[in-house]
C-alpha cells in the first residue's frame, strides 16, 4: 500500500480537501498587505480628515479575512468526513493482507493502528505541508514586493534550513523503525497480563521516543540561532534602509514572523514524514510478500 495509491482511490474528495486548503491560504497570505494599507489608509484619514479614503482598503481587507475565516471553518466541517471514510477503506485493506498473510489477530490489530498514520498525515501534514509552502515561499515573494533584498535574505537562510532538516529526518527515520516495531507487539505484552512485562514495554518503548526528541531539541536550536539572525537583518533593512510607512513596516514584520514560525515547524513535520515512510514500507513489504506467497 503507497500513499499516492490511497490518493488516487480517494482523488475526488482529496482534491476538494486541497481546493479548500489552497483558497484558504491564499486569502490568508494577502491579509496582511492588505491591513498594513488599510493601516496607511488610516492614518492619512485621521490627518487630512477625509474618512471615505479609507473605505476601499477596509472592504478589501474584509473581503480576504471573510475568505480566509469562511473556507477555513467549512474545510474543518468536510475534511472529517473525507478521510473517516478514507480511513475505513485502509483499515478494511490492511486488514485483509494481514488474514491472508496469516498474521495472529493482536499483529493484525496493531497493523490497522499504525495504518491509521496514513490518514493522519493526508489530514494533518499534507495541509501542514501546502501551509508551509505559502508560508515559506508565499512570505517571500511577498517580502519581493517591499524590498528584494529582504526575500533574498529570507531565502538565503531557507536553504541551509532545508538541508539540516534534511539530515535531522535521516536520524529520525531509523528511529521510527526501532519504534514501531515495538508497537507492533502492544497487543501481545497485554495479552499476558504481566505487570512487569507491561512497564518493561513501556520502558523500552520510552527510548526511540527520547532520542527523537533529542535529535529534535538539537534542531530546533539550531533553527532558532539562523532565524535570530535573519529577523534582525531584515528588521534593519526594512526599518533603516528602507523608511517603510507604518503599515508597510506591520505588513513585513507579519511576513517576517510567518516565515519565521513556520520554519521552527520545519522538523515536526519532517518527523510525521519519516515515520509515514516507515510504516509505507513496512506495509508494502508484508503486500508485497503476500502476493509473492499467493503466486
Amino acid at each position: 500500500m503507497r500513499l499516492i495509491d490511497i490518493i488516487r482511490r480517494h482523488r475526488r474528495g482529496f482534491t476538494l480537501a486541497v481546493s479548500l486548503i489552497v483558497v484558504e491560504k491564499l486569502a490568508w497570505i494577502i491579509e496582511p498587505t492588505l491591513f498594513g494599507r488599510l493601516l496607511d489608509a488610516l492614518i492619512d484619514a485621521i490627518g487630512s480628515g477625509h474618512k471615505s479614503s479609507y473605505a476601499l482598503p477596509l472592504t478589501l481587507w474584509i473581503g480576504a479575512f471573510v475568505v480566509n475565516s469562511g473556507v477555513g471553518s467549512a474545510r474543518r466541517s468536510i475534511d472529517e468526513r473525507i478521510y473517516l471514510k478514507m480511513f475505513t477503506g485502509i483499515a478494511v485493506d490492511v486488514a485483509e493482507s494481514s488474514r491472508d498473510k496469516g498474521l495472529d489477530t493482536a499483529r493484525t490489530a496493531a497493523r490497522v493502528e499504525l495504518s491509521r498514520e496514513y490518514v493522519t498525515f493526508l489530514k494533518r501534514r499534507v495541509p501542514d505541508f501546502i501551509e508551509q509552502f505559502f508560508d515559506l515561499g508565499g512570505t517571500m515573494i511577498a517580502l519581493a514586493f517591499f524590498d528584494l533584498r529582504i526575500s533574498l535574505t529570507c531565502l538565503l537562510v531557507a536553504i541551509p534550513l532545508l538541508v539540516i532538516n534534511r539530515l535531522y529526518s535521516k536520524k529520525v527515520i531509523l528511529l521510527q523503525k526501532d519504534l514501531h516495531d515495538k508497537r507492533e507487539d502492544v497487543f501481545g505484552i497485554f495479552a499476558k497480563k504481566d505487570s512487569r512485562e507491561i512497564r518493561a514495554y513501556y520502558e523500552s518503548l520510552a527510548v526511540p521516543q527520547r532520542k527523537i526528541a533529542n535529535w529534535g531539541a538539537l534542531n530546533f536550536g539550531v533553527l532558532r540561532l539562523c532565524l535570530m539572525g535573519i529577523f534582525l537583518l531584515v528588521l534593519y533593512i526594512a526599518v533603516d534602509i528602507d523608511n517603510l510607512t507604518t503599515g508597510q513596516t506591520y505588513s513585513v514584520v507579519a511576513y517576517l514572523w510567518t516565515f519565521v514560525t513556520s520554519s521552527e515547524y520545519l522538523p515536526d513535520l519532517m518527523e510525521s514524514t519519516s515515520s509515514l515512510k516507515e510504516i509505507q514500507e513496512r506495509v508494502r513489504a508484508e503486500t508485497e510478500g503476500n502476493h509473492a506467497g499467493t503466486a
